[in-house]
């Protein structure tokens, strides 16, 4: 079992920055990878970044290469996602996921354990 706590979000101007953290406790070990995703109201979950807990793998979605950026801590079990050139279509909840693998990273299914989400709200 994995656990899935997130922290930050909130309201942000639009061209801002903000940092999402998310904090993993249990089993931690076999979680090979993290993501986040997010979903606006009246739409379904959307993959937006993703890392490999080992090495320096990362991938992104299309609508936020180049203006957010995944990272780990191991050491502190945290996965954490800077978000800056912030947009209104940003606008979400935004979730932290863990995977017990890292074969198709984008894919909510494929993903094990879930955090509460938190809310990002961008201002225009």
């Amino acid at each position: 079992q994995v656990q899935l706590v997130e922290s930050g979000g909130g309201l942000v101007q639009a061209g801002g920055s903000t940092r999402l953290s998310c904090a993993a406790s249990g089993r931690t070990s076999r979680s090979y990878a993290l993501g986040w995703f997010r979903q606006a109201p009246g739409t379904e979950r959307e993959f937006v970044a993703a890392i490999r807990r080992s090495g320096t793998d990362t991938t992104y979605a299309s609508s936020v290469r180049g203006r957010f950026t995944i990272s780990r801590d191991n050491a502190k079990n945290t996965v954490y996602l800077q978000m800056n050139s912030l947009k209104p279509e940003d606008t979400a909840v935004y979730y932290c996921a863990a995977a017990n693998s890292w074969i198709t990273p984008t894919t909510s299914n494929l993903y094990d354990y879930w955090g509460q989400g938190t809310q990002v709200t961008v201002s225009s």
